[in-house]
């Protein structure tokens, strides 16, 4: 299916943010000069900045314009933000990315698991642990379990290049939602086997479940990080009564 001008056109101006050619606190071009650039409507360039102002890139100023507030990342940190694959977010960070599938079977879901990912009890999961280089480190280390019924035909090679990509081109199923959580958790045997941690005792875990378009939770994930390479980035907006 091909994407919404209004997508492509948010997609155009994002990349263009990220990559400074449009600088933080500039204002973006007028919509009358974007309604040119395009070939659209002035709803479809309304439409493409509101989802860059959803996504904390800029922010609407009245009688002023568009200003750009986003601001590229410390590189020596991997930002995460919004649902990507490891792929997508390598790329977005300037990061040269390589994953190395440690682990990859067929577990069922028994009560302990259940308890721990929501999966239903005697569900056919893939259970995969990868370890995650970013220029050469290995600094992160994802286990992922993956409901088979809705994700089948998954292999060790999909693993090692991106499951996302496989799902959303190969399977035609939209990735909607991730609830997740942030901790600092002490480092484990496995963590320390694989990561480079030197004296760290400790390091960031995000644990997180994602939805697709028919509220189905397809994967659980623990993605262990290491700390002098993390950074969460998010955007809140006060709500106003």
């Amino acid at each position: 299916m091909p994407k919404s001008k209004f997508e492509q056109i948010y997609k155009d101006l994002k990349r263009k943010i990220e990559s400074q050619e449009y600088q933080f606190q500039e204002l973006l071009p007028s919509e009358n000069t974007m309604v040119g650039i395009y070939d659209c409507s002035r709803n479809t360039v309304r439409r493409a900045i509101a989802s860059l102002i959803e996504q904390g890139y800029v922010q609407s100023q009245q009688g002023k314009g568009v200003r750009i507030i986003y601001q590229p990342a410390d590189q020596t940190s991997f930002t995460i933000a919004g649902i990507e694959s490891f792929k997508e977010s390598a790329a977005r960070n300037n990061r040269k990315a390589k994953t190395e599938v440690i682990q990859f079977t067929e577990i069922i879901a028994d009560a302990r698991i259940t308890a721990r990912t929501g999966f239903p009890a005697g569900s056919e999961l893939y259970y995969i642990q990868r370890v995650r280089y970013l220029d050469g480190k290995a600094l992160i280390l994802d286990i992922n379990l993956f409901l088979k019924s809705v994700v089948p035909g998954l292999t060790k090679q999909i693993a090692k290049q991106s499951i996302y990509e496989y799902i959303e081109k190969e399977l035609n199923m939209a990735i909607i939602t991730s609830k997740r959580k942030m901790t600092v958790e002490h480092t484990t045997e496995i963590d320390e086997k694989y990561l480079e941690l030197n004296d760290y005792n400790c390091l960031a875990v995000i644990t997180g479940q994602t939805y697709n378009a028919d509220g189905i939770m397809f994967e659980y994930t623990q993605s262990r990080h290491h700390p002098d390479h993390f950074c969460f980035q998010d955007t809140a907006v006060r709500k106003h009564e």
